[in-house]
């Protein structure tokens, strides 16, 4: 049985090129670049991972975003929460999002989640080479970033929960000052007639205890899918959960006759052995992953889940990478259905579900049509959600 819920998924707009991309990693760079050269790592590691119906497209192109606000519609997915690039007065990969408001299309909702890090070779190699450094020059840019999004906080579009448009920030531990900063913007926000902003705090799976509310947010998003890689092996073969969230573990095992333990006694020794050659090993399976997706969540108001299709940005990073490894449609849909378990007794206003994620291509981590699975992971999705 389907369960109504607002699903939302992050969009990823470097999917055109711009100049300071063109500089730094060489002409007519964007993310498709490492898309296309990924190679396989290991034994039945997929990759490249090619698009299907879209292709190689160029962001640029309205076409490109009607086509997927299609998708992502016919799918029961409520809305796009496009990542915005803000330092200091200076925009990044801007022009997508900037287009969807001057145009008035695709029909289609979207809020905004402020990517606040700074730009670096981190997974290439060079944590010290800062590309574009994430600054906070203090008030008056606060008041300059706000206007620079009065427009799209107003579009009738724009997501909202009780009238208020959403507003995610990625790294809100890493904001000075952030309750002043908040209640700067829900100033300036009554002031253009709307009744404030929901704020929105991206919390790490290292992270769910922080007391957002505190800092003047209304809610959180709890994002784990690299929990599983910071258990030890004692912690995964017992299925050792602090935060009490291995509801999926039980339910895995208890069928299985123990073979899941056998299967994981396996894999983590074929880990080892790789690591011991030199050879890359940072992989765990999907379905052993699972228990620890939504780590951090709980049925309380205001903590969003955050479901994760599949995750391998080792064509970003190369042997730096993390890989969640045989991720199914089916798999998901289990992973699907915890997180509608979590917000189907709330207010359907506040049954938000973010999905990380539409289109992050170079971190494998996407529910747009592939050549391997189509439209399964969509399918999926509009199976499991009711509008």
């Amino acid at each position: 049985m389907s369960i109504p819920a607002r699903l939302i998924a992050f969009y990823l707009p470097q999917f055109h090129p711009i100049p300071e991309n063109d500089e730094w990693w060489g002409k007519g760079f964007t993310e498709w670049t490492n898309v296309a050269r990924a190679k396989p790592l290991f034994k039945g590691h997929y990759q490249p991972r090619l698009p299907a119906d879209l292709g190689f497209y160029d962001l640029r192109l309205p076409e490109v975003r009607e086509a997927q606000a299609e998708l992502a519609r016919n799918a029961g997915i409520e809305g796009f929460c496009y990542y915005h690039y803000w330092f200091g007065g200076k925009r990044l990969i801007e022009r997508p999002f900037n287009e969807v408001v001057a145009s008035g299309k695709p029909d289609f909702p979207f809020c905004l989640c402020w990517a606040n890090q700074s730009w670096s070779g981190v997974w290439h190699g060079a944590p010290n080479h800062i590309l574009m450094e994430q600054t906070y020059p203090g008030p008056e840019d606060w008041r300059k970033h706000f206007l620079a999004l009065r427009n799209a906080f107003l579009d009738e579009r724009y997501l909202r929960v009780d009238g208020r448009p959403i507003f995610v920030i990625l790294r809100p531990m890493e904001l000075p000052n952030v309750s002043s900063f908040i209640q700067e913007w829900q100033e300036l926000a009554l002031q253009i007639g709307l009744p404030g902003l929901h704020f929105v705090a991206h919390l790490l799976h290292y992270e769910p205890t922080w007391d957002y509310r505190s800092q003047g947010f209304d809610s959180c998003v709890v994002v784990s899918h690299l929990k599983v890689f910071a258990w030890s092996a004692r912690e995964l073969f017992l299925g050792a959960n602090k935060n009490g969230s291995g509801r999926n573990l039980t339910r895995f095992r208890a069928g299985s006759n123990g073979n899941a333990s056998k299967v994981e006694l396996r894999e983590w020794l074929w880990r080892r052995l790789r690591s011991s050659l030199g050879q890359f090993s940072n992989v765990r399976l999907y379905q052993h992953a699972l228990p620890y997706l939504l780590d951090g969540c709980t049925e309380q108001p205001g903590v969003y889940p955050c479901i994760t299709p599949n995750w391998d940005n080792t064509p970003r990073s190369g042997v730096r990478g993390f890989v969640l490894h045989e991720s199914t449609p089916e798999l998901f849909r289990v992973h699907l259905r915890d997180a509608l378990t979590l917000v189907q007794s709330r207010p359907m206003k506040q049954r938000l579900v973010f999905i990380k994620s539409w289109n992050e291509w170079a971190e494998g981590n996407y529910l747009e049509p592939d050549k391997k699975f189509g439209h399964d992971y969509l399918k999926v999705v509009r199976e499991e959600v009711s509008v």
